[in-house]
């Protein structure tokens, strides 16, 4: 019986960090950033239907973007654009109140990036690694990682290990290849971990692009 107990306790504490853990998370912040990282997942899409047609998903990201650009002004200027500046309110983070919330445009143009910089394998994993890679890495970091070295600005071990994670598996999806997914996911994990706030939205999908076509031309 005795044993029992001891098995139990023991399993109860190598769990009451993550359990810790839970306990924390602010149920409004949740929300906010689970919708936040929806709009990242949405990019995601951006693969599909560039191959169907590209110049009208170019097109599509450029007038977004800056259509976005424009209302966010106005929400600036006390003119409230209906869904649209709830939404960017809703889910902005404490460093944007009452500033211009770039997530969206610097999001918008890196996928514009990738597209017009890369052919379509290496334009995809980069999309991939950008909305997939970025937005999970954010959601366990700020939620469930508790290991916080110096050397990655602030960003926690956990949030790098799932950026990797999905990266990996995204770009083995669409190239088949194990090198060519490595190298993607360790350079979105190195990219997502430094200190670019929304402008690791351009820098993720560049690099990891750019890695990808450097991998591809010597294999």
């Amino acid at each position: 019986m005795s044993r029992k107990v001891t098995v139990v306790q023991s399993l109860f504490s190598n769990y009451m960090p993550l359990l810790s853990s839970v306990s924390r998370i602010d149920i409004g912040g949740l929300k906010a950033e689970i919708i936040r990282k929806a709009i990242h997942f949405l990019v995601a899409l951006c693969p599909a239907m560039a191959a169907i047609n590209k110049p009208f998903t170019v097109v599509f990201l450029l007038i977004g973007t800056l259509g976005y650009t424009l209302m966010e002004h106005l929400r600036l200027s006390g003119v409230r654009v209906p869904i649209v500046s709830s939404i960017t309110s809703m889910v902005s983070r404490p460093r944007d109140k009452g500033r211009f919330v770039l997530g969206p445009v610097t999001l918008g143009f890196g996928a514009l990036l990738a597209l017009l910089l890369y052919p379509s394998v290496a334009a995809a994993i980069a999309i991939y690694a950008l909305a997939f890679g970025d937005g999970v890495a954010s959601l366990i970091g700020k939620y469930f990682g508790n290991l916080r070295p110096a050397f990655l600005f602030g960003k926690s071990i956990e949030g790098s290990i799932a950026c990797f994670a999905v990266v990996l598996i995204a770009a083995y999806a669409v190239s088949g290849s194990i090198p060519v997914a490595l190298a993607a996911a360790f350079t979105a994990a190195i990219v997502e971990a430094m200190p670019l706030k929304d402008y690791d939205n351009l820098a993720i999908p560049v690099t990891v692009g750019m890695m990808v076509q450097l991998v591809l031309a010597v294999s």
